[in-house]
């Protein structure tokens, strides 16, 4: 038997996501993964302003937001598109660079996100103001 090793690089998994949105809660949700993700303004923080800002969001009658890990905002970004890199879903985007939760290993000073005028990863100072996708665990 032969097996076949496919390697992909570079792509998103936003490929396979599935995304709607609820004009009402103005949430938008990917199908396969359950995750919610706020989608009702644009707003930049630093970093720990930006994990205060998910915990205490009310969206939708929700109050279980966080700020998103490294490959959960990953994702969300669509590498098909150009600036923004993000499902046409979403109808707060701004082209630039978002905060995830996740902490650069060995440098604690900053911290990883996406970049979606560009679709790719990128590390930021947690003293930068940079813009702010919360998420939430959907049923």
């Amino acid at each position: 038997m032969r097996r076949i090793l496919l390697i992909t690089i570079g792509l998103s998994v936003s490929i396979w996501a599935d995304f709607t949105r609820d004009n009402t809660t103005q949430i938008v949700t990917d199908t396969n993964t359950k995750l919610q993700w706020q989608d009702n303004e644009s707003v930049s923080k630093k970093w720990t302003e930006a994990i205060d800002y998910c915990e205490a969001l009310t969206l939708g009658g929700y109050n279980d937001w966080r700020l998103p890990n490294q490959n959960e905002l990953r994702s969300i970004a669509d590498r098909s598109k150009r600036e923004p890199d993000i499902s046409s879903t979403f109808q707060y985007v701004v082209s630039g660079y978002y905060w995830s939760s996740s902490t650069v290993v060995g440098d604690e000073g900053n911290a990883w996100g996406v970049r979606f005028d560009g679709g790719y990863d990128y590390w930021n100072y947690k003293s930068d103001e940079v813009y702010v996708r919360c998420v939430r665990d959907g049923q």
